[in-house]
């Protein structure tokens, strides 16, 4: 398995997030009789995706963590009548972040580079896109349908994984439940909820001709794995966007995600973080106590 190129993957999180703002903004609200229960959730996405949409997406309910697979014989890119440039300032050459045991891990190697312009040749192609709104725009209504649960039942994370068979590649989007509710009420701004949620590419020979999603292992999540992933992708977005200007202090930088990450969503199952600067081999450790007093900036 392997992702695709940085200014690829960074289109990729432009398209889908712009795709699925458009729905965010048409706002929402939960009906006087909620029209599905929990366990009929899965039947009624499939059923309203066939009917609706033509698409045979495969669905999964793992826990309080919804899986929507999308597999699609539709070319996932093609080649922009104007090229896009984004800027460049930095190469992230390397971006890991994990948490083992109780300690999260930051290696990360990100160099200073002259700024210049990159071209992006290709851009989504616009059948692919629609049919992954559509399934969006799905998830989205029956989410809003359903009846009311208690806290420990309410569903935690959605994943929409939109594949192209023919190619074997695939675009992973994964949200926090309660980020898009909060952005569907204009209670959290589009912007920041596309850095919340996770967005990724993958090229994987395994994808090729599946059309039920045996490559994919469909395990509920935890909030530590989407912690954890949320701080590697911000990570990247504020140096390969860019969102910071040339010359910034990348540990510093690397610290403020970190802080952010886990203020916004109180999270308090660890001990401490370690940051791993691969390129200058400075070392910055971070207890819990040192984390939480300091403010988010």
């Amino acid at each position: 398995m392997t992702r695709s190129k940085t200014s690829l993957r960074n289109s990729v999180r432009r398209a889908l997030s712009l795709a699925l703002a458009a729905l965010l903004v048409s706002g929402c609200t939960y009906p006087a009789n909620p029209t599905f229960k929990k366990q009929e959730i899965v039947k009624a996405i499939q059923d309203i995706c066939k009917k609706e949409y033509k698409i045979d997406a495969r669905v999964f309910l793992a826990g309080r963590t919804l899986w929507v697979y999308v597999p699609l014989e539709i070319d996932m890119f093609q080649k922009a009548d104007k090229p896009e440039k984004v800027p460049e300032r930095f190469s992230v050459e390397q971006n890991k972040a994990e948490l083992l045991n109780d300690l999260i891990k930051l290696d990360y190697s990100i160099k200073p580079v002259e700024e210049k312009m990159l071209t992006q040749e290709y851009k989504f192609n616009k059948d692919f896109l629609e049919n992954n709104t559509h399934a969006w725009s799905v998830i989205r209504r029956v989410l809003f349908s359903m009846e009311r649960l208690e806290n420990n039942e309410e569903l935690q994370f959605l994943c929409l994984i939109t594949a192209d068979i023919k190619a074997g590649a695939e675009t992973v989007e994964i949200a926090y439940q309660p980020d898009l509710k909060k952005a569907s009420y204009g209670l959290l701004s589009l912007g920041e909820y596309q850095h919340r949620a996770i967005y990724d590419m993958i090229v994987d020979p395994q994808i090729i001709g599946d059309k039920e999603g045996r490559h994919l292992n469909f395990k509920d999540l935890t909030l530590r794995e989407f912690v954890v992933g949320q701080i590697q992708n911000r990570i990247r977005l504020k140096f390969q966007r860019p969102e910071v200007e040339a010359g910034a202090d990348v540990d510093k930088e690397i610290t403020k995600v970190i802080i952010y990450v886990i203020k916004t969503y109180n999270f308090k199952d660890f001990s401490a973080a370690e940051l791993n600067n691969l390129l200058t081999r400075n070392k910055v450790f971070l207890n819990r106590a040192a984390i939480w007093e300091t403010p988010i900036e």
